[in-house]
């Protein structure tokens, strides 16, 4: 799939999941958790065309399987209805029937029809949804376009995240403004393909649904699938994009001439977000990234960045800001990729430490100063070919055991 440069592209500060014309929000608290904004919803004012993944855990939730019915009806959705403190995962048939009635309850209530409606949740896997607490959470839902709403669907979709996840850029298409905007929950249980993750994506583009599942589906796998916080992938989580044409041009399809600048679109949102849960990870204090250039192609640098970014390991010699390049290396060999081992350099930040697959000198207070920071680029070149693959993680701290050891008190 062809790409653009992001001078095409360009952010929209301060934008949201709403900035996109068409589109309402609400987050309210049911009583699933305590105190807290717990079911929320996006509405477009009309169906959207509609792309969708799914994580790769066997055992798919009931939500996953419910909005999965509703998106093969006609390939588009009009809401989606959300609820955290609960996974609804492992819950057999009641599970499945309780899933179907939340849509149902919220076609009833929006008059929109039910094969029009996706469903997610997120939280404790093995409890049943508290059907008579959705029901109520649902009665409640006012939507609107403003920040107040859009912060109130993003809180309500937050399970141990410290901070919400929003992105939004814009670019010319057709000769319309088009914009693009996101959020997503997900902080534990992060080893995409995909994980404990939510992400919602609404755009007034006007899309060929084949096109934008067949875009979606090729991204996800340089953003989403390039993150990781614990090499753990959870039963519910799932990428949704809704495009509902507002923007008013001709269907975009992928043989159009601006096709590559919506990809790009597309690519500068999905990436923000999945860059935005992995630096939130559980407990973490940086963002690691990882470039790997000079590998054979696109797939092995992908696989060697994120076993890099995803060895604990390396994680905590992050996190200790010990600049243990011998980690980073041994990463590398772990993967079933063609590596040439007697040619390979290794950098943190701007300080080289491995040169042709030899030890250089350098200085550990620099490289203490720089992993001190909050954001800590690796590189490794290969010199095996002409592809690139980024990947992103974070540290491994502490908090990490805490969090998940107390997880459901």
């Amino acid at each position: 799939m062809q790409a653009v440069s992001n001078i095409y592209v360009k952010e929209v500060k301060g934008g949201s999941f709403l900035s996109p014309k068409g589109y309402s929000a609400a987050g309210v608290e049911a009583g699933l958790k305590n105190d807290k904004k717990d079911v929320g919803i996006i509405i477009s004012e009309v169906p959207a065309s509609c792309a969708a993944v799914y994580t790769t855990n066997q055992f798919q939730a009931a939500p996953i399987k419910v909005s999965q019915d509703s998106i093969a009806k006609e390939g588009r959705l009009q809401a989606v209805i959300v609820n955290s403190g609960c996974a609804n995962a492992c819950t057999g048939e009641q599970g499945l029937r309780d899933a179907y009635e939340t849509r149902s309850l919220v076609a009833q209530k929006f008059n929109i029809k039910e094969h029009l409606i996706a469903v997610a949740s997120t939280g404790v896997i093995g409890v049943n949804l508290p059907m008579e607490k959705i029901a109520n959470g649902i009665e409640q839902l006012k939507p609107g376009n403003e920040q107040e709403n859009a912060v109130a669907f993003q809180t309500a979709i937050l399970t141990t995240d410290t901070i919400m996840k929003t992105s939004c850029y814009t670019a010319e298409i057709n000769g319309k403004t088009v914009t693009m905007g996101g959020t997503a929950k997900g902080s534990g249980m992060i080893h995409p393909n995909m994980a404990t993750m939510l992400a919602f994506i609404t755009t007034d583009a006007n899309v060929d649904q084949a096109g934008l599942q067949a875009a979606l589906r090729e991204i996800t796998e340089t953003s989403f699938n390039q993150i990781t916080v614990d090499g753990d992938t959870s039963t519910n989580d799932t990428v949704f994009v809704l495009a509902n044409g507002k923007a008013d041009y001709e269907p975009l399809t992928p043989e159009h001439a601006d096709w590559p600048v919506f990809v790009e679109l597309l690519s500068a949102t999905c990436e923000s977000l999945a860059k935005q849960i992995a630096r939130d990870g559980e407990g973490a204090t940086k963002l690691i990234e990882v470039e790997v250039k000079g590998a054979i192609n696109q797939l092995d640098a992908r696989m060697i960045a994120k076993q890099i970014v995803g060895s604990n390991l390396v994680k905590t010699a992050v996190y200790g800001a010990d600049a243990n390049w011998g980690r980073i290396i041994s990463a590398i060999g772990q993967t079933k990729t063609t590596v040439n081992t007697e040619n390979v350099d290794i950098s943190i930040g701007s300080i080289e430490m491995l040169k042709g697959s030899v030890p250089l000198v350098f200085s550990e207070e620099e490289a203490l100063e720089y992993l001190q920071k909050d954001f800590i680029k690796i590189n490794v070149d290969l010199h095996n070919g002409e592809s690139t693959g980024k990947a992103w993680g974070c540290d491994l701290s502490y908090d990490y055991i805490k969090i998940n050891a107390s997880y459901r008190s």
